[in-house]
């Protein structure tokens, strides 16, 4: 098969120069360089839309295979102990590829998701646990039994830090689809989520802005605005004041 020739964006072709002066059946190289560029810029397009028909074509053949084969991908949900969640990922892969069961173990994952912590007026980026104490499997199973094969599950259920698989009874139950896609979209989301460390009714401190020193009683709390309604007291009447969540600390 002939190897196409790639053209790179960050190479322009230079433009042609000025040949009027050349005679008119004898063609310099310099002006044969449009008609060149003018090919190339032509075989892109059907460059991309080859790529995505061969894209599309392995995805088919995949899932025609899968269609076919007596086994189908499926996650499970195992317990550690808390706190050992990424120690108990990496123990599981090294397992995985020490014992030969890339095959039938196809993926283990900590959800994790990005928060904005605010305590006592500081705001800190921080990557937090969705589960602690949970850690997710995919697996090859068999389609009529939808459970690990005796070799997969052995090679999780002892690895170190692992207490067992969620399960009814004895056996190990797959998640369905639409919990494994609420996870990946939690994880995926581009908004880290908001915590404060206070709630509702509790007594705070307003630390700056034109309120600042008044204490008062959080009456509501919007994540969406980033703000809090503080109840101040002004000449002995109750007042709400909205102010930003990191000008607030607890007492």
């Amino acid at each position: 098969m002939e190897e196409e020739k790639a053209v790179s964006p960050e190479n322009p072709i230079e433009q042609m120069a000025d040949t009027s002066a050349a005679p008119e059946d004898t063609p310099t190289a310099d002006a044969a360089q449009p008609e060149e560029a003018q090919t190339a810029d032509a075989a892109q397009p059907a460059e991309a839309a080859a790529e995505v028909a061969v894209e599309a074509a392995g995805e088919a053949a995949a899932e025609a295979e899968e269609a076919e084969s007596p086994y189908q991908k499926a996650w499970f949900v195992i317990h550690t102990y808390s706190g050992y969640e990424n120690k108990v990922k990496k123990n599981l892969e090294q397992r995985i590829e020490s014992m030969g069961m890339r095959e039938w173990i196809l993926q283990v994952v900590v959800p994790t998701e990005e928060e904005i912590e605010i305590r006592d007026g500081q705001r800190r980026m921080v990557e937090r646990r969705i589960f602690p104490g949970y850690v997710l499997v995919q697996m090859r199973v068999p389609k009529d039994t939808l459970t690990p094969t005796e070799q997969a599950w052995y090679v999780v259920r002892n690895t170190p830090g692992v207490t067992g698989f969620v399960s009814s009874g004895t056996k190990p139950i797959p998640l369905r689809q639409e919990e494994i896609d609420k996870i990946i979209k939690r994880m995926e989301a581009e908004e880290p989520t908001i915590k404060v460390s206070f709630h509702r009714g509790e007594k705070v401190q307003i630390i700056s802005g034109p309120f600042a020193e008044f204490m008062g009683t959080v009456d509501s709390i919007s994540m969406e605005k980033g703000k809090v309604t503080v109840l101040v007291s002004f000449f002995g009447r109750e007042t709400p004041v909205e102010v930003d969540l990191t000008q607030v600390a607890r007492l």
